[in-house]
């Protein structure tokens, strides 16, 4: 069975840096993404990682977030750096090609 759990998410202020955490069980994904979903907006794409480490950014995020893959390729992270309010939101790690989705871990930024 698969399962994707996210963590490491909390609530900083404007400025910091968190990193979350994927850890995926039940079998192994070389294509993995992160998504995120503010209150009253709808889900949005932040990042994708893909076999070879090519990896690509929504523009909101471009040159603060970092996605990454251990080389077992059981965890993928996100490191989130010089946060705002506006990233505040539930993020979601995901193999979208196969429609898996974690539970999601909150990130909140006060200013």
């Amino acid at each position: 069975q698969v399962r994707l759990l996210e963590s490491g998410g909390g609530l900083v202020q404007a400025g910091e840096s968190l990193r979350l955490s994927c850890l995926v069980s039940g079998s192994f994904f070389t294509d993995m993404a992160w998504y995120r979903q503010a209150p009253r907006k709808p889900r949005e794409f932040v990042a994708d990682i893909r076999s070879g480490g090519t990896t690509t950014y929504a523009d909101s995020v471009k040159g603060r977030f970092t996605i990454s893959k251990d080389i077992a390729g059981r965890t993928m992270y996100l490191q989130m750096d010089n946060l705002s309010p506006e990233d505040t939101a539930v993020y979601y790690c995901s193999v979208p090609d196969l429609d898996y989705w974690g539970q999601g871990t909150q990130v909140t930024v006060s200013s």
